[in-house]
This record gives C-alpha cells, structure tokens and sequence, in this order.
C-alpha cells in the first residue's frame, strides 16, 4: 500500500477497512449484492486531538466503527474512511 501522507485534522481518523467476508463460516459464496459493509479497520492516520484532548487511537491500531460511520475516500483505487474518533466503537 502508498503512503499517501494524509494527515487529518482534529479529532479525525483514517482507516482502511478491512476487505469484505467472501464466504461464510459454512463455505458458501457471498455475492456481491449480499456483502456486509466492513465494520472494522487499520488506522492509517489520526489527527492531533481537539480542544486540547489528544487522541486515544493510533497509528496502527484494529478499530470497530459504526455501520455508517464517516465519509468514504477513494485515494489512487483504495477507498479509505475518514471518521471522527467518537465514531469508534473499540480497539481491538
């Protein structure tokens, strides 16, 4: 993967979604059409904090987002999220 040196501003985060489940536990074939949307990525990039509060996520780390979290980027063919740190579930 490019480093695309994105550096976010505030409270924001980049993350690269990790790829969509192709098959089930059971082996079926997934279609397209029937995928889940990833809930769950790699920060790529965190901006500095707001108001004074640094960030509690990092470079680095796997994070669970909400379903409909952030905004989606398309970056050079990858599709990259920008969100909120408050939109982040967890850290796994």
């Amino acid at each position: 993967m490019k480093n695309h040196n994105l550096k976010p501003i505030g409270d924001r985060v980049v993350i690269l979604p990790a790829p969509a489940e192709e098959k089930t536990s059971g082996g079926i074939i997934i279609p397209d059409t029937a995928k889940e949307k990833p809930q769950r990525g790699e920060v790529i990039a965190a901006g500095p904090g707001k108001d004074g509060n640094l960030l509690t996520v990092k470079e680095g780390d796997i994070v669970l987002y909400g379903k409909y979290a952030g905004q989606q980027l398309d970056l050079e063919g990858v599709e990259y999220l920008i969100v909120k740190e408050d939109e982040i579930l967890a850290i796994l």
